[in-house]
């Protein structure tokens, strides 16, 4: 498939096509690993955009020739299930590609903007609560599983996530999470 890309930081404006395309990606990416249960309950929870990260100018969208948003995603210093922030740790968030646009570069330069991103920003680790299904994707970027984890939604709701870490700068202290 050739198309430009084209990479920008999101707006609030934005919101309703985040929205679009999360509601594209995880119900049908997500789905070889989860069961329906999950799919049912989490993903009107996930599918939203965040208007808080949209509005941190942390939030990036890839957008083919004609505008469409295709992917998208950001980072921010809290993190997504609470706790101390730490000053040289930032958290991935909302990573999302357009099912037909996998595997064609988009996620890859979403998270090429968030490292950039988070290096100007003094952060020198990325702390990621990946889906089952994007854990070889960051592992081709130089993430490493954690651990398993449920992600509390709502009471009663849970996401099984994949916990990840990746040191970004080669100055960074040790990382501030074990295995």
């Amino acid at each position: 498939m050739d198309h430009t890309l084209t990479l920008r930081r999101a707006r609030i404006s934005d919101l309703d096509a985040v929205d679009a395309l999360l509601g594209r990606s995880y119900p049908r990416l997500l789905r070889p690993d989860y069961p329906p249960s999950v799919m049912v309950m989490a993903l009107p929870l996930i599918v939203r955009a965040r208007p808080d990260l949209l509005a941190s100018g942390r939030y990036f969208l890839a957008e083919c020739e004609d505008g469409t948003v295709i992917g998208g995603g950001g980072w921010s210093a809290a993190s997504p299930v609470g706790g101390d922030e730490q000053p040289s740790v930032g958290h991935v968030r909302h990573v999302a590609v357009d099912p037909a646009h996998v595997r064609h570069g988009v996620g890859r330069a979403v998270m090429g903007e968030i490292i950039v991103d988070t290096l100007r920003h003094g952060i020198r680790w990325l702390d990621c609560l990946s889906t089952r299904t994007a854990v070889p994707f960051y592992e081709s970027l130089g993430f490493r599983v954690l651990h398993e984890m449920d992600v509390n939604l709502r009471p009663g709701i849970v996401f099984p996530a994949v916990r990840m870490m990746r040191q970004i700068a080669p100055d960074a202290p040790p990382s501030p999470h074990t295995a």
